[in-house]
């Protein structure tokens, strides 16, 4: 079952255990039931994500109120919105955490808003999503929210292997696709070191042909690896040492979208592109962690240290964009030719926080910290000139060669407290201070962009808060307000004339009430939440004088409401409902982006939910799951609502089913269907435009065909 707020003590299963059936997550950077966290937090556990066969974000967000996942192609090109909040340039909105640590780029030149780290779920205790800003705590780029990944941590006393073999069939795939996966935990001294590895490797067939290049043929096939290490060393009560290590890697041969013309018909079989050169994309992270704490009793001192470093490489079929300019730029001397666009991506980011916590449990609770970060990022861009033969046009090759190397360095301070006023009253607050320092240089030539190589730095200094009273009703129920802000930084800017130097950042102020509640004895647990956000200078992509360049534009708001409710009428069944309503727009006219007052912001459905019954029973001394889901989400536009180029991407209702038996306690055999009824549904649509910003185009990023999959696990 996809474990979310209202969760049973089988979601989760290592927290729950330790908890006495409680959901535990870190939210606040210290253990808690996460009822008692006065934040809208949903929690997807690692074991209910194999259940279901999930193996990337776009496979577990319909389950997550307030979540919509845009996709790009592959696992990694995708674009997360939380309550409304979608970047308006290559900046992401949401933050990403690994554990203690931050992963992805708080830069405007890596285009972190548009590839997130999407890890697979094997070595995963949980996922926790965090909605609305979270900059006291987790600082930059988290205006809409925060995806934090929890791993697994080795366990000192007992020795454990898992293991699992899957195989599953995607309607209209060439072939099966297969997944394997191992973990090990091995205690090396009982109650002070023990050690864990695992490693998953996962092969998912494409379905996807192109109509202008017949060798490209179920093109969008890609294939995983990953694995980890992780240390635990405990030598006194007071000292825990933590060292782990994660490698992961993406290699795809194309793209899984579709292609249809201005009118919306779908090309070719209806599942087909229009590129003519393969559109490959790979990734690998490489990340290194550090982890001491030290309890002296009166307060816990932690320590986290971080580096990680990713590797992108993209390529993009730009023909329809460059290639058809082809006759414009030579006088007619030249005929449309083809483009490849080939983007790099690096990233090197060293982080370090240190904070001082007060014991949980007392009446004040405090936290103070500081936090810094150093990255180092490349963005290294060649656009090329084919004939329609693949021979290079000399006069036009290449078309582009861009770099954008730029680095970014970060200060912060913080500090979080919880005072309980009384039994029933207790507020929580925080306050951050942050400065970055950041440099860029832009160095271009070729045939249509002109030859520079000019540099550029900016400077800024950020405060956030957030303030949380709280009223539990009773020990099982809790009504909270929330106000908190957040910020997502700007940046040095291109070195063009009219061109502002720099851009500001954007911030973001989100006011929040909410109740969480267990009811009649735990038989029914609600979360819900309803929320206005104010979003100020907004980071938006501005043409002057035909070259693009950042800037701040206007104003939007956000409001709605979200929740779960969780109901177990009989025991080992529970039905969950989740939703959410949101309704984002601009609150004033932004030229920049063709936005008028009133227009909703893009890739966020006004509504979207999910429906899931799952039954655990015994069945001759084993143990058996069903479970079966239906989740909706609403259109979305891929522009704000009066771009001219504006489309709106088509609604989609997927139909999920699952069940598992497990033989004497160590043998677990699954099966799955997900998108069972074949819902043809999109998560994206776009307008793609030439290179004189004429509609050329759709392209469609539409929900997986039915996926069939079956698997066997060991665990012992």
């Amino acid at each position: 079952m996809l474990a979310l707020v209202a969760a049973t003590p089988a979601w989760a299963d290592e927290a729950a255990d330790e908890s006495g059936g409680e959901i535990v997550v870190t939210a606040q950077k210290r253990v808690q039931n996460v009822q008692d966290v006065p934040i809208s937090i949903s929690v997807v556990g690692g074991e209910e994500l194999q259940q279901q066969g999930s193996a990337s974000l776009v496979d577990y967000a319909g389950y997550v109120p307030g979540m919509n996942v845009s996709n790009g192609g592959t696992p990694g090109q995708t674009t997360i919105t939380l309550r409304g909040v979608a970047p308006l340039n290559a900046s992401q909105t949401v933050g990403i955490y690994l554990d203690d640590a931050p992963v992805g780029s708080s830069a405007l030149y890596n285009r972190a808003g548009a590839f997130t780290i999407d890890l697979m779920p094997y070595d995963l205790e949980r996922i926790e999503v965090l909605k609305g800003p979270q900059g006291t705590l987790y600082g930059a780029s988290s205006i809409g929210g925060l995806v934090k990944y929890v791993t697994v941590q080795p366990d000192t006393r007992r020795f454990k292997v898992r293991a699992g073999i899957e195989g599953f069939d995607i309607k209209g795939g060439d072939g099966f696709g297969w997944g394997g996966q191992v973990f090990v935990n091995a205690p090396i001294a009982t109650d002070t070191l023990a050690i864990s590895g695992s490693f998953a490797w996962r092969k998912t067939p494409g379905w996807v042909d192109s109509v202008n290049n017949a060798a490209l043929k179920d093109q969008n096939d890609y294939e995983q690896r990953g694995g980890r290490v992780a240390l635990l060393w405990q030598p006194t009560p007071q000292l825990s040492v933590k060292l782990a290590g994660i490698w992961q890697s993406l290699d795809s041969d194309g793209n899984g979208l579709y292609a249809a013309d201005l009118s919306g018909n779908r090309l070719g079989d209806g599942r087909s592109y229009n590129n003519y050169v393969p559109e490959s994309y790979d990734i690998d992270l490489d990340y290194y962690a550090a982890t001491i704490d030290y309890d002296f009793g009166a307060a816990t001192l932690t320590s986290a240290t971080t580096y990680s470093k990713t590797q992108s490489r993209q390529v993009q079929d730009a023909s329809y964009a460059f290639g058809v300019l082809f006759p414009l730029l030579t006088g007619g001397a030249i005929a449309p030719g083809i483009t490849p666009f080939s983007l790099d991506l690096g990233l090197k980011k060293w982080t370090q926080e240190v904070r001082l916590a007060s014991p949980s449990g007392g009446r004040f609770e405090w936290m103070i910290g500081g936090f810094y970060t150093d990255e180092t990022t490349s963005n290294a861009q060649l656009v090329r000139s084919y004939d329609m033969a693949g021979n290079p046009i000399a006069p036009l090759d290449p078309l582009a060669t861009v770099g954008l190397p730029a680095t970014y360095k970060e200060y912060a301070v913080f500090g979080n407290a919880t005072f309980k006023l009384s039994e029933q009253f207790e507020v929580t607050g925080g306050l951050r201070w942050a400065r970055n320092e950041q440099t860029f240089t832009q160095i271009s030539s070729g045939a249509i962009v002109p030859t520079a190589n000019d540099p550029g730095t900016s400077a800024e200094s950020v405060w956030t808060f957030s303030v949380s009273p709280q009223f539990h009703i009773n020990e099982d129920g809790m009504l909270y307000a929330r106000v908190a802000t957040g910020y997502r930084p700007g940046g040095p800017n291109v070195i063009v004339p009219n061109v502002p130097p720099s851009v500001d950042a954007d911030r973001m102020t989100n006011y929040e009430v909410g109740l969480k509640a267990d009811l009649a004895d735990r038989m029914v647990t609600v979360d819900v939440a309803g929320f206005w956000m104010d979003w100020t200078d907004i980071q938006v992509t501005r043409a002057f004088g035909g070259v693009s360049g950042g800037a701040n534009g206007g104003k939007a708001t956000s409001k709605g409401f979200e929740g779960n409710i969780a109901f177990r009428p009989a025991p080992g069944l529970t039905i969950t409902a989740t939703g959410s309503y949101t309704d984002a727009t601009l609150s004033e006219d932004v030229p920049e982006i063709s936005g008028l007052d009133g227009d909703r912001l893009p890739a966020v459905p006004k509504f979207s939910g999910a429906l899931r019954a799952d039954y655990e029973f015994e069945l001759g001394g084993n143990k058996g799951s069903v479970g079966a889901g239906v989740r909706h989400a609403g259109s979305r536009l891929s522009l704000v609502e009066s771009d001219p180029l504006t489309a709106r991407a088509k609604p989609y209702t997927s139909v999920d089913l699952n069940a598992s038996l497990t033989f004497n306690d160590h043998w677990t055999l699954r099966a799955y269907a997900r998108n069972l009824l074949d819902n043809k549904g999109e998560m994206a649509r776009s307008t793609m435009a030439d290179g004189l910003n004429r509609p050329s185009f759709l392209a469609i990023s539409p929900l997986q065909p039915r996926t069939i999959g079956v698997a066997l696990d060991m665990a012992f």
